[in-house]
């Protein structure tokens, strides 16, 4: 008697083979113009740190125009324009609350960052911000001449920088550097400039650093054994 093969009932537009002579089984292939696609729309997240709101001292006077934001304070005064995919409210409570005028990636971006920039200026004008810096190596030392800040850091001659406007430099027993201000950016990009003449080395640790900053240390080559 002959064994029957199992088979499958298949629609006449799609293409079928044997998988093998032994078994008998037949497969189905769907033809491309059959396959399908899903589109879904994905919604941004809000900002963790966007949706804080912001507080206001007493001493800080504000003026809102639409994209527009001007701070005055006790140390000075900063403002900040916003782009079109957020926007700034002050709340009957006093405080800032800065939100998305559109669902876009970009406005999702734009929302944490801004919500940044207002607090920094927020404080700024209210408390100040400094960046502290240290001097590492044997004869780096620093003073504060006039409005210039000079250092001498291994050269041939003496590293002279004049303070920007608006920032104060103060130096402590001769290998701390203190930069202060109102406006953060300005504070952060004059203490970089200062770290570039002599970034950190990572044998000995020589050079310019952070006083937070951790330098990694490479072992240096070791001499050949006996």
């Amino acid at each position: 008697m002959a064994s029957l093969s199992p088979s499958l009932h298949l629609p006449c537009n799609s293409r079928t083979g044997f998988a093998g002579k032994t078994q008998g089984i037949r497969l189905r292939v769907i033809p491309a113009g059959r396959v399908g696609f899903i589109r879904t729309t994905v919604e941004c997240k809000e900002s963790r740190i966007g949706k804080k709101p912001i507080e206001v001292p007493s001493n800080v006077t504000l003026t809102l125009e639409e994209q527009f934001i001007k701070a005055k304070g006790p140390l000075g005064e900063l403002s900040l324009n916003y782009p079109g995919e957020v926007k700034v409210v002050k709340e009957e409570s006093g405080k800032l609350r800065v939100s998305k005028t559109v669902e876009t990636k970009r406005a999702n971006q734009m929302h944490g960052l801004f919500r940044t920039l207002t607090d920094n200026i927020i404080v700024g004008v209210s408390k100040g911000f400094d960046k502290k810096l240290q001097l590492v190596g044997v004869g780096y030392r620093a003073a504060v001449e006039g409005k210039d800040l000079v250092m001498n850091l291994g050269f041939s001659h003496p590293v002279r920088m004049a303070v920007p406007e608006g920032l104060k430099v103060k130096v402590e027993e001769n290998t701390r550097i203190i930069v202060s201000g109102y406006d953060k950016s300005e504070i952060g990009q004059f203490a970089a400039s200062i770290k570039k003449w002599r970034p950190p080395e990572p044998y000995k640790g020589k050079g310019i650093r952070y006083a937070d900053e951790v330098v990694r240390r490479k072992e240096g080559k070791a001499g050949k054994k006996k």
